[in-house]
């Protein structure tokens, strides 16, 4: 097997690297300027700040379950590069709103800007991982796909950290630059034409309702799936958690919870790696319920650390935190969280993109989205139901335990159906 780290070297590969890992760079430089600005400036309650970190955490989510069956289809009927430099001609325009929304602190225009990054990521989603097969041989998509799960976390800490200490001014021209990066990157992605000639269905509540069917009754993709969004329920819950439980639990500033967000990235990336070197090139769900169960560990030691979190006056900043005697133990377990949590998906989204025929994997991929995005919608929203139910922001993180328990449960079964099948192969149903 070529190492996957050669692939950065391949034209076939780097382009796309670099144009998704700007995409997803921009996409938490925006979000989380917005939601610490607000979190920090303009609320005062641990409640609203709760409930606007869970509204634009929804606000990003919905154009996945709403225009993924779309993007799904446009990707396998089409040239995918072509719509990726198109998708990244769109992004510059959707900046240029959202720059007008921060340079005039008008929330609805950030908002309406967020929803558009949404939308722009749901039509993008589906290609980065589809166009692997179709670029990339057979023993270089499961590295190829963990290089770009490595590369989109990376991407997020980087916009994370940017999002909490950039100004509201300096944010706005960062977004404006990287979208005009993230165009002419798109320009040298290699042609990757349709494998089949799909008829658009532009009703899309019908053509979600099709596709998530005609995926999900196939039980190795319907395993795969329902653990891949139990997990995102579980990091949608998280960045729901995050702003508030750092400023209220941990009486932390922004920084902190850049810090924060920023180890659980870099985490992801690292699991991304290390997953791939221990399946070396093998897609197998072997080691995803071991992953998820440690996970859920993690989970469990990170309650009791910010349960037995002393109160105190004021915030702290970075260097303040970090001097603390419990940010070690903090630290470790969302370090533990984040790796754990990545060498349970990669291999799964690998699944993905090899199970099935190559003229359907932007569709297979969609179908996930869709499903994906609707349990990060519920989560996002049942979190904050529990909130609003009297239920601590600490005490939340329980919710999270038991999900992983769930995960863990359909990652079994998943391996169970794969065992004595080569689940990294194109198959029928």
């Amino acid at each position: 097997m070529i190492p996957s780290v050669s692939l950065l070297g391949k034209r076939r590969f780097l382009p796309l690297f670099v144009t998704q890992f700007l995409g997803a760079f921009n996409d938490n430089l925006f979000k989380n300027a917005l939601v610490f600005f607000v979190t920090y400036y303009v609320y005062n309650s641990v409640e609203a700040e709760t409930s606007f970190s869970a509204l634009a955490t929804g606000i990003f989510i919905l154009p996945f379950f709403l225009f993924s069956a779309l993007a799904g289809q446009l990707a396998d009927g089409h040239d995918k590069a072509q719509i990726m430099r198109i998708i990244k001609w769109a992004e510059i325009g959707i900046m240029v709103v959202g720059a007008i929304g921060i340079f005039t602190s008008t929330v609805w225009v950030m908002l309406t800007a967020l929803f558009a990054m949404g939308v722009h990521s749901t039509f993008f989603g589906p290609i980065k991982y589809a166009v692997l097969p179709q670029h990339l041989a057979k023993d270089e998509v499961l590295g190829g796909t963990g290089l770009v799960e490595a590369g989109t976390y990376i991407a997020i800490l980087a916009g994370t950290i940017a999002g909490g200490l950039l100004d509201a001014h300096h944010a706005a021209f960062a977004v404006l630059g990287v979208a005009v990066l993230g165009m002419l990157s798109a320009r040298a992605i290699p042609p990757a034409p349709p494998l089949i000639h799909l008829d658009l269905d532009w009703n899309v509540l019908r053509s979600s309702i099709n596709l998530v069917r005609a995926t999900m009754h196939i039980r190795r993709l319907f395993l795969a799936i329902v653990a891949i969004s139990v997990f995102w329920t579980i990091a949608a819950m998280l960045a729901v958690l995050f702003p508030p439980l750092v400023k209220n639990t941990f009486y932390a500033e922004a920084g902190v919870a850049s810090v924060f967000l920023a180890i659980f990235s870099v985490g992801i990336a690292i699991g991304s790696v290390i997953i791939n070197r221990l399946l070396k090139g093998e897609v197998s769900a072997r080691y995803a319920t071991g992953s998820v169960i440690a996970m859920g560990v993690f989970l469990i030691d990170f309650y009791f650390t910010s349960r037995g979190w002393p109160p105190r006056e004021g915030l702290s900043d970075i260097p303040t935190f970090l001097r603390d005697p419990g940010a070690i133990r903090v630290f470790i377990d969302l370090a533990g969280i984040s790796i754990t949590g990545g060498m349970f998906v990669v291999p799964l989204y690998a699944f993905l993109t090899t199970t099935v025929d190559q003229s359907e994997t932007s569709r297979t991929v969609a179908a996930n989205n869709i499903v994906n995005s609707g349990a990060m919608v519920f989560g996002s929203v049942g979190i904050l139901g529990v909130t609003a139910a009297g239920v601590s922001v600490v005490d939340a993180i329980w919710v999270l335990v038991v999900t992983a328990l769930a995960s863990a449960y359909a990652a079994w079964r998943l391996h169970k159906a794969c065992d004595g099948v080569d689940c990294g192969q194109a198959m029928n149903p």
